[in-house]
């Protein structure tokens, strides 16, 4: 598409937010200044607009903010120009009402919106330098940490990072915009895709303010980029006076790269700087809950509940459900649940079922009266059955929850294989998926995962062939390319081809705990010992999971340091005694713990 038609495409985008933003009278002039002659002239503008004439209509409207020099007559005169797509118009629209009312800031705003929706940024210098001139000094910092976002929409990322390191020079050595302007820059440069500048800019401005939570947020934008902007954030946070914001903020980030003990150690110390937060213990106890750490999670999630529902009773019936055998309400029927609050009590029942507390994960599940929720609901409820024994049954209840898109199609047929699944019945599973990609045949995460459970039936052929689909489909997949890999570095094969899937993998998903144990797998077939330990000891203090703790402890078992493996192994163990992992390495090995 020509850069002009871009240009206008963008301009209809900065109309319609623009307009969006402020509600228009038909005539919007001050009735203290509107006489005869200036209603007729309004009025005559707005009849030339619906005639289609928005270039009178303009010029109608100018001229009378012109002779009024009143603000709201201006950026009607540039709405219609917008609307219309003249960028030129609109332009002189806001510099006609720059220099009319000179102390405004906000006719200069609007031309800096202008000028980088048509991508002219070089005129955006002076404009820009005016407008941090005027904002009051008081309001100037937060100005300039906004200004990345105000240029987001340019799409010369480099030109918006050049012109932002010219108009902040000027402001380099206030002490109130200082650090500001060094996280603005920063941020620009991030987004120009340097890294190594941004992350300079980070360190010196966490050296100029180490109390400032902007170093620190703009490090954690750049930890995937460059690991070391991580020593910035770890720097901030072990001040007392760093905020628990910080705190979920940081724990969001370690979440996202799966690293949930240190994300646990986060929201432990936010939750003592401000117990009586509900969200901190909510995120707490999912985590907890995805490490199985049952108890633990039920702690932080019947906090939760206790903060949100006060005069909520913090447990239900001691294993009971409902007398009645129906939902429990959560609160008025007429006021829609609190979805943080059903989440909680989703995740106490799969709690109580970690613990084989069967009655009490249904009297948490019978809190929950949600329309919207009722197929999580009866999934929760249907593994319940399963685990005592009723896989039929569970699968019957599945399959009566009714459709209403095809959404909730796919959602039950994923909800049925995940049971089928979940007590090992692979072949039905895999059956099921067959079902949903034959209904869903592009969906990406479908087919991932009838192709995890034909591995579980040694069907590799058909494993391999599912996942280069799911490549060609999604190259950036890094799942797909981890699965593979490892799949052919557990078997021994193509290992060479196997290291360059996984490392693909780690490049589309840097840090994550189980794809450097894939490569700390594939090294160790390799014969590389070095690397292996290191990448799975990497790994294990990520994500303690027990299938990373089984490999590491079989590359410390083969460096002949057996009591370091069996240290690994029984820590492994006391997460998932029924890790089919761990038992065929200490199988194999003819280990005893």
């Amino acid at each position: 598409m020509p850069e002009v038609s871009r240009g206008r495409q963008r301009l209809a985008a900065l109309a319609l937010s623009l307009v969006c933003s402020t509600a228009w009278a038909e005539v919007p002039a001050p009735r203290s200044a509107l006489d005869a002659p200036l209603f007729y002239q309004l009025l005559l503008g707005e009849m030339e607009l619906r005639n289609s004439q928005p270039g009178q209509a303009f010029q109608l409207y100018l001229d009378a903010a012109r002779r009024t020099r009143d603000g709201q007559l201006f950026r009607r005169a540039m709405d219609i120009a917008l609307q219309a797509r003249a960028g030129r118009e609109a332009l002189d629209a806001t510099r006609a009402w720059a220099e009319a009312m000179p102390d405004s800031t906000e006719p200069v705003r609007l031309e800096l919106q202008i000028l980088t929706a048509l991508n002219q940024l070089d005129a955006a210098g002076e404009p820009l330098a005016a407008l941090l001139t005027k904002t009051p000094a008081a309001e100037r910092g937060n100005l300039i940490a906004a200004l990345p976002r105000f240029f987001e929409r340019a799409t010369d990322k480099r030109r918006t990072a050049e012109l932002l390191d010219t108009a902040l020079a000027a402001h380099a050595g206030s002490a109130d915009t200082r650090t500001p302007a060094l996280v603005a820059r920063g941020r620009a440069w991030l987004a120009a895709g340097d890294p190594d500048r941004a992350l300079d800019l980070a360190r010196d401005s966490a050296a100029d303010d180490p109390a400032a939570p902007g170093p620190a947020l703009l490090a954690m934008e750049l930890r995937t980029q460059r690991p070391e902007a991580e020593a910035i954030v770890t720097a901030h946070l072990a001040r007392p006076d760093a905020e628990p914001a910080m705190r979920l903020a940081w724990a969001r980030v370690l979440t996202a790269a799966q690293r949930y003990p240190d994300a646990i150690a986060q929201l432990e110390a936010a939750t003592r700087q401000q117990p009586d937060q509900a969200q901190p213990w909510l995120m707490l106890g999912a985590l907890q809950l995805e490490l199985r750490h049952a108890d633990a999670a039920e702690l932080a999630l019947k906090r939760y509940v206790a903060l949100v529902q006060p005069d909520l009773p913090a447990s239900p019936p001691s294993g009971t459900a409902e007398s009645d055998g129906k939902p429990g309400e959560t609160a008025d029927t007429d006021t829609p649940p609190d979805q943080g609050l059903v989440q909680a009590w989703l995740m106490l029942a799969q709690a109580a079922e970690q613990r084989a507390d069967f009655p009490g994960a249904e009297a948490w599940l019978a809190r929950i009266d949600d329309p919207q929720r009722a197929l999580e609901v009866q999934a929760r409820r249907a593994s319940l059955m399963a685990r005592q024994g009723n896989v039929d049954g569970a699968v019957a209840s599945l399959r009566q929850v009714p459709e209403r898109s095809p959404a909730d199609a796919r959602a039950k047929l994923v909800a049925e294989a995940q049971l089928l699944r979940d007590v090992k019945r692979w072949q039905p599973a895999y059956d099921v998926f067959a079902r949903a990609v034959e209904r869903f045949p592009e969906d990406v995460d479908l087919l991932y995962e009838q192709a995890m459970v034909a591995e579980k039936l040694d069907r590799l052929p058909d494993m391999e062939r599912l996942l280069r689909r799911v490549i060609e489909l999604q190259p950036e997949h890094g799942h797909a390319h981890n699965a593979l890999g490892y799949s052919l570095a557990d078997r021994g094969e193509r290992l060479d081809e196997a290291r360059t899937l996984i490392r693909k993998a780690l490049d589309l998903m840097p840090g994550d705990p189980f794809i450097t144990d894939s490569l700390g797998w594939v090294e160790y077939r390799l014969g590389n010992l070095d690397e292996a330990e290191r990448l799975l000891s990497q790994a294990w203090a990520s994500r303690p999971d027990t299938e990373i703790g089984a490999h590491l402890g079989e590359v410390l078992w083969a460096r002949g340091r057996q009591d370091e493996a069996r240290r690994i192994w029984r820590q492994a163990q006391s997460r998932d005694q029924a890790n089919e992992v761990l038992r065929e390495t200490l199988a194999r090995l003819q280990v005893g713990l």
